[in-house]
């Protein structure tokens, strides 16, 4: 029996989706079955808790939702601040500014090697170009985004969901727990996704 006033927003993605009765990754419940629909209620950082036909509803990580087709913003509509690859794109420039003053730093014999891992510590930059196509790697979401030009969406994320800081929200980002992992030699395997996912919170 189909809720009242249901209307699917997103669907999930064709290898299913685990659940969680909280926003808590202790709290596991039934997975969600592949392409099922389902309504997006609310955000809590990655999580997001959505709503069933039947009324049921459960925490997933709303990175990996995929959402229903919508037809493109108007060429006057602002998109959402997730959506815009402008501030993506600045922020990976940056990191590359970086990385590159570091490197003619060292290569100028200005840095010693030690000195050289301390300024790049934690950096973790990705980027692919292939004609129209862009794949970006969102260090502050742990994710990796798809760009055709005019929007991000999520193509692929690492790790579990996490709940947003508000003591962080004004900080620069820390590296990441995919990065420190990573400085340990321990890589989390990466879920992929089809690349039409959208991620449309405003984070």
């Amino acid at each position: 029996m189909t809720t009242p006033g249901f209307r699917p927003t997103h669907v999930i993605p064709q290898d299913g989706l685990p659940a969680w009765e909280s926003p808590d990754p202790s709290r596991p419940t039934v997975p969600l079955d592949a392409l099922l629909p389902v309504q997006l209620v609310d955000r809590l950082g990655d999580w997001g808790r959505v709503l069933c036909a039947n009324g049921w509803s459960a925490w997933v990580d709303g990175r990996l939702l995929v959402p229903v087709p919508q037809a493109p913003p108007a060429a006057t509509s602002p998109l959402a601040r997730s959506a815009d690859p402008r501030p993506l794109l600045a922020r990976v420039e940056e990191a590359l500014a970086r990385y590159r003053s570091a490197a003619e730093e060292l290569a100028a014999g200005q840095l010693d090697g030690e000195s050289f891992r301390s300024r790049t510590q934690g950096q973790r930059i990705g980027v692919v170009v292939d004609g129209e196509s862009l794949w970006l790697y969102d260090g502050e979401h742990e994710r990796w985004v798809y760009c055709d030009g005019t929007r991000l969406s999520t193509f692929a994320a690492e790790g579990d969901p996490a709940a947003a800081k508000p003591e962080q929200a004004h900080k620069a980002p820390e590296p990441t727990r995919a990065v420190r992992e990573a400085a340990a030699d321990g890589h989390e395997p990466t879920r992929l996704v089809t690349f039409d996912e959208d991620d449309r919170s405003d984070v």
